[in-house]
């Protein structure tokens, strides 16, 4: 790993963190001097957007709400997506939601008024513009999708994941709320809070770790590491919501610049096969490629541990396997299942998943020890 290799990173032009700050998008809107806005979000949290909407029409702007994205989202999703919006053709794209709807917000607003088509930038680097404003604002603590410059969408001709990578995907505004995250269920509070830890454990354990990103990594798996257990058994404690937001956040941000690995890889397929939420399907697989990636990386696995708050040994993989322990804990403790059977995954997928993990390279490159099909196979097995 060198941590001085060379690093760039888009920000969002404006970031604005704390609780009840969703509310101050309006005004954002009126700068921008919008005058149709198209909302992508989700049912259950349209009773909490009733004072931002109210505010908004207050000011004469128009507002289109679409609510069809209820899981990870396909190309035929985002083309329907796509035949609604045009005819309305909104100044602002306003994503509000998990990371399925960020992503698709992020998506529509790149291709309003874009001559290129989805296929054609599909993959790193590919897309040439966008032409609208963007404004993003997380519901879950997990994806980090806010600030990140990627997007993920299940393509339906093979059922494979594929992912879009471009600066021009980092939202203009991102206004994260943790209070939109209190009214989250335990079980997707967990999924996601897994999820968010997985960003930063990735990046901080990656081939090509950084030492800027490092900083964020770090904090971010000390601060979910120390609230995600609270965040999920108490969801009311606005305390642990912040902290989790905040460990989520910075997950986020290790995304474009250094990128996730083996962990993110391998969950694809339970995702294009077997339909499991993205933070499941890799909270499923994390403490099994952690377990194979020790030997490799002991002395970062070892810094892992020690951000998750586990008592310092001498020997750097001892302590590396502690942090594995500690990792299983939170799991345990979160409600998540152990093992690929306890959520239907079935033994002779195995070796198809593993053919359909080892074509995500983009990640795979990424990741401390070499992924082979039989390595992606052991994995897979020893977390059956």
């Amino acid at each position: 790993m060198n941590t001085l290799q060379h690093v760039s990173i888009y920000f969002p032009n404006k970031l604005v963190f704390g609780s009840g700050v969703i509310n101050q998008i309006a005004e954002e809107l009126s700068g921008y001097n919008a005058q149709k806005v198209l909302l992508v979000t989700i049912e259950p949290i349209l009773k909490a957007l009733e004072p931002l909407l109210a505010d908004i029409k207050a000011r004469q702007i128009e507002v289109q709400i679409d609510t069809s994205i209820v899981q990870e989202p396909t190309f035929e999703d985002f083309f329907t997506l796509m035949k609604k919006v045009e005819p309305f053709n909104p100044d602002v794209v306003l994503g509000i939601g998990g990371g399925s709807v960020l992503d698709i917000a992020k998506l529509v607003a790149a291709q309003l008024d874009n001559p290129q088509e989805l296929r054609e930038y599909v993959g790193i680097g590919l897309l040439k513009q966008r032409a609208k404003k963007l404004i993003c604002a997380p519901a879950t603590a997990g994806t980090g999708s806010e600030v990140s410059p990627n997007a993920i969408l299940v393509d339906n001709l093979d059922n494979q994941k594929k992912g879009i990578i471009s600066p021009y995907l980092v939202p203009d505004a991102v206004y994260a709320d943790p209070l939109l995250t209190v009214s989250v269920p335990a079980s997707i509070t967990a999924a996601t809070g897994l999820d968010a830890l997985t960003h930063c454990l990735e990046a901080y354990t990656n081939k090509f770790a950084n030492l800027f990103i490092d900083m964020y990594a770090y904090e971010g798996m000390k601060l979910i590491g120390a609230h995600i257990v609270e965040a999920v058994q108490n969801g009311n404690n606005e305390h642990a919501r912040v902290q989790v937001a905040m460990g989520s956040l910075l997950g986020g941000f290790c995304l474009g610049p250094v990128n996730t690995a083996g962990v993110h890889a391998l969950s694809y397929p339970l995702g294009s096969l077997y339909h499991l939420p993205h933070g499941l399907s890799n909270a499923l697989l994390l403490p099994y490629v952690m377990e194979y990636n020790l030997v490799a990386a002991p002395e970062r696995y070892a810094k892992v541990a020690e951000a998750l708050g586990c008592e310092p040994v001498a020997n750097s993989l001892e302590m590396a396997k502690s942090g594995v322990a500690k990792v299983r804990e939170l799991i345990q403790a979160c409600g998540i299942p152990a093992t690929l059977r306890e959520v239907g995954v079935a033994h002779e997928d195995i070796p198809q998943m593993a053919k359909d993990a080892l074509k995500i390279q983009r990640l795979l490159k990424n990741n401390p020890r070499p992924i082979e099909e039989s390595d992606a196979i052991q994995i897979f097995e020893a977390a059956f």
